[in-house]
This record gives C-alpha cells, sequence and structure tokens, in this order.
C-alpha cells in the first residue's frame, strides 16, 4: 500500500479519473484527426457511389445532350427486375456456379494443402508452383482456355480423340451443360491456389505434438485426420469459404471472356446482367437496381457466413 509522504499532496480518487478520463478524450480525439483523412476517401471512392447507385434504382435516368436526366419512379425498376426471368436465370446460373466452384475448391485445396505440407524438400517451391494459376490476370486465363476448349484446334478435342473418347471435334463452349462445366473448371484451376495457401497457413499452425499424442493412443493417419487436423482447420477453412463465395457470386470477367454469358444466358452472372442493361441498353436505372439486389445477396451471403465462421471458430476453442 502506497505510503503518501508529510509534504506530498493527497490526491482525491475523482480527480485522478478526471486525469485519466481527459487524457483518453485526447487520445481518442487524436485517432479521429489521423484516421479522418482515410474516412473521407473511402466516403468518396466507396460509400458515395453505392448510396448513388441506390438513388438511380429509383429513377428513370434519360441521357440528354446536356447529360442526363433522372425522373423518379420509386419501385418500377425492381418491378421489372423482379418480374424478369432473365434476371432470375442469371441469379439462379450465380447461386449454382458459386456453390459447385467453392465446394470443389476447398476440397481440392485442402487435399493439395495436406500433400504441400507433408513434402520435406522443396515445400517452398511447391508453394510457389501452385501461386501461377492464381496470379494470371483472370482475362489471360480465360483466353488461355478458350484455346483449350476451341472446338477446332483445342487442345482438349485433340486429346479426346487421341484417346478414343470422341471421334470428331465438339464445340465444348456452343452447349449449355459443357460451357457451365467448362467454365467451373476454369474457375476451380485459378482459384483453387488462394484456398492452398490459408489452409496451409492454418495446417503450420497446429503442433506436432498433437499428432505424435494421436499416434501414441494408436490413432493411424486418417483417424488423425479426423480428429486432430479438420477440427484445429476449420477456422481456415471457413475463411477461405468465405472470400471464395463472396468472389464467387460477383464473377464477372471469367464468364464475359470466355462465353459472353453464352450459349443464350446460360453462363450469364448477375454482374454481366447488370453491365448489359446498364451499358448496352443504357437503362441506368433498372442496371443499378441489378446491381443493388446483387449487393443486397452479397450482403446476405456474407452475415450467413460471418455467423458461421464465428460458431465455428468458438465450438472449436471449446474443445
Amino acid at each position: 500500500m502506497n505510503q503518501a509522504t508529510p509534504n506530498s499532496p493527497i490526491v482525491p480518487p475523482q480527480a485522478v479519473n478526471q486525469k485519466r478520463r481527459s487524457i483518453l478524450a485526447t487520445d481518442r480525439r487524436a485517432g479521429y484527426g489521423l484516421a479522418a483523412p482515410g474516412i473521407i476517401v473511402i466516403a468518396l471512392v466507396t460509400i458515395f457511389p453505392i448510396l448513388y447507385s441506390v438513388w438511380m434504382s429509383f429513377n428513370n435516368i434519360n441521357l440528354t445532350e446536356n447529360g442526363f436526366q433522372m425522373t423518379l419512379n420509386n419501385f418500377h425498376n425492381y418491378s421489372i427486375i423482379f418480374h424478369s426471368s432473365v434476371f432470375w436465370n442469371s441469379a439462379w446460373f450465380t447461386f449454382y456456379y458459386s456453390v459447385v466452384t467453392v465446394a470443389a475448391e476447398l476440397l481440392l485445396g485442402l487435399a493439395i494443402a495436406i500433400a504441400i505440407q507433408g513434402v520435406k524438400y522443396l515445400k517452398n517451391i511447391s508453394v510457389v508452383i501452385m501461386l501461377i494459376p492464381w496470379a494470371l490476370i483472370t482475362t489471360v486465363s480465360a483466353e488461355m482456355w478458350s484455346y483449350i476448349y476451341n472446338g477446332v484446334y483445342g487442345v482438349l478435342n485433340y486429346l479426346l480423340q487421341l484417346a478414343h473418347i470422341i471421334h470428331s471435334p465438339i464445340a465444348i463452349l456452343s452447349s449449355t451443360g459443357p460451357a457451365v462445366i467448362a467454365m467451373m473448371v476454369a474457375d476451380i484451376w485459378k482459384t483453387t491456389p488462394f484456398v492452398v495457401i490459408i489452409l496451409v497457413a492454418g495446417l503450420q499452425m497446429i503442433p506436432n505434438e498433437l499428432y505424435e499424442a494421436a499416434y501414441i493412443d494408436g490413432a493411424g493417419g486418417w483417424k488423425a485426420f479426423w480428429h486432430v487436423t479438420l477440427p484445429l482447420l476449420r477456422g481456415s477453412l471457413a475463411l477461405a469459404g468465405l472470400f471464395r463465395i463472396l468472389q464467387a457470386f460477383g464473377v464477372f470477367d471469367l464468364p464475359f471472356v470466355l462465353t459472353n454469358g453464352g450459349p443464350g444466358n446460360s453462363t450469364q452472372s448477375l454482374a454481366i446482367l447488370g453491365y448489359r442493361v446498364m451499358f448496352n441498353n443504357t437503362d441506368f436505372g433498372a442496371g443499378s437496381g441489378i446491381a443493388v439486389v446483387s449487393v443486397v445477396i452479397v450482403l446476405i451471403v456474407s452475415l450467413i457466413f460471418l455467423s458461421a465462421f464465428r460458431s465455428i471458430v468458438t465450438d472449436g476453442e471449446g474443445e
């Protein structure tokens, strides 16, 4: 217990608390001042365009010689969107495309990450090689796959004929089912390395002592995976799934370059639909409405995945 000297003044606890609150308030004001420029920039380049797009979605926008004219039409654009079969087809394609590709990427990413983790030599080179597909620009990757899938001189047709699986070249990107599968394969090839990197980092955080204890208890490799690796890797899996599902719902460049949304509208995502309505049809109100609906869908999916991510991590910490 501190003893006050005869010459030292006794400071009341209220004064000490007031002084502490004053220092904290000064620190908060300094923090707000330092963060203000960044907040202003974010508001200008992110928040304002979003709010302006929402406002545009409630208007008819007509191009004029002096620019454009906006006329409020309330929910007319949204009525057109929700009564359009093209919109629902694009929404359905975006949904199942996202689910299938993300699920495949998580499974393949987990298998590849475990294989890389088990490599004793040249592990860093293996990781670098895995990064090559992910590092490629999506448009370049899409052009490469379009050459592979080409019905005249494509490599895939040549290999299938060489293996006597087919007798004549097939137009893969001209049929609905093959085109969807082909685009999913291209997406999985490109973005699985992203999942691998996250899972490799998660595997490196698992202590080797846990595996040694499991093997001492008589567990084999499969039991060690189910009872050690998978439970401790749930957080990394949830994080990778969250990022990938958000990217998949906003897919634009891959189908735009590879199939241009075709054949028909079979590979037309919500992003492509919004682009075509806004810029090809110059219907900026309806295009903004599609963008707003897409953002709402992404927000809902984000909240669901964030909730699942928290519960997964909490359950893992409680075990």
